[in-house]
């Protein structure tokens, strides 16, 4: 180590330098919004058990895809029954941790009750697994149909972004509608972060929904997508403008994102932003910008000059 002047600091000298470093770092001031305090003695949601959550989930919903290879129809339900088990536990904690993360630094809570409530939602979010697998298996045609490059069914449930961010997006979205705190964020942070779609855990998307290529992919907190859209990389279903209060916060939960209905095609790098409506059967071409209404069967394109 050297000082300012390029001399080689001596042992001592060295120990000072850290000393002082070290006092800086833990001065209250410089720590005031970057100091994570656990509420109520409970640690913050774990991402490596998360992770681990959602593959054991992936596996349960795409059996012999994921997990052990060797699964049959004799073993799926001693298979199944186990992993669900495993998930029910790991979730369980997770959803308590997620909720300490957020609740009030001073707040008395019974610390009883949210396990209680941890528990019954992790429950009801297994009672939700088999609408989950039914939409996506028709996630999975809509990107055999959709894409002439697949060969087969399971090449995409296998290979394709777009199932993978979508598994991730189907789960996240049912725990963000039973309201449990933080977990669907990171989990849709998991499939942005390994596929490039991000999805927030809010947006609501409908059956048969295919998103081709996908990089780049951004789909809004309040997005209502319908039936058999279809999307391609780069698009952006997006907000436009973000009101204040009067102390100039954003004011958060407002519906600011497009709604898309049914059997509607979004070609690359499209931009739409703001809440308005693409109608159902509408064409959207490539790199177009749209902050007003689209009428149905309407067929939007760069202007040719």
């Amino acid at each position: 180590m050297r000082n300012k002047k390029g001399e080689e600091l001596r042992p001592k000298q060295n120990g000072a330098a850290l000393s002082t470093i070290i006092g800086q770092l833990c001065e209250p001031e410089s720590y005031e919004h970057m100091f994570n305090r656990y509420a109520h003695d409970v640690p913050m949601p774990s991402i490596e058990v998360l992770h681990e959550i959602v593959e054991l989930l992936r596996a349960i919903i795409f059996p012999g895809y994921y997990g052990p290879p060797q699964v049959s129809t004799e073993s799926m339900p001693y298979y199944i029954g186990a992993a669900m088990d495993k998930v029910y536990n790991l979730l369980a904690k997770q959803i308590e941790r997620g909720h300490c993360f957020v609740c009030g630094r001073d707040e008395k809570g019974n610390c009883v009750e949210c396990k209680v409530r941890s528990r019954k939602l992790a429950l009801e979010f297994l009672a939700k697994l088999p609408r989950i697998r039914q939409l996506l298996s028709l996630d999975v045609q809509a990107a055999f149909d959709g894409d002439p490059a697949a060969k087969t069914a399971g090449e995409t449930i296998f290979c394709y972004p777009s199932i993978r961010a979508l598994t991730n997006h189907r789960i996240a979205h049912e725990l963000y509608r039973l309201e449990v705190d933080v977990i669907p964020r990171i989990i849709g942070e998991m499939a942005h972060s390994e596929t490039g779609i991000d999805i927030h855990p809010g947006a609501s998307i409908g059956k048969s929904f295919f998103i081709d290529h996908g990089t780049g992919t951004v789909i809004g907190e309040t997005s209502i997508i319908g039936d058999n859209v279809r999307i391609y990389q780069g698009v952006t279903l997006g907000g436009q403008s973000f009101p204040q209060d009067e102390q100039g916060r954003l004011v958060k939960g407002l519906p600011r994102h497009p709604i898309v209905e049914n059997d509607v095609v979004i070609y690359a790098h499209a931009t739409i932003l703001g809440r308005v409506t693409i109608g159902h059967s509408t064409t959207i071409g490539g790199n177009v910008w749209i902050t007003n209404d689209v009428p149905p069967g309407s067929k939007i394109v760069q202007s040719r000059r």
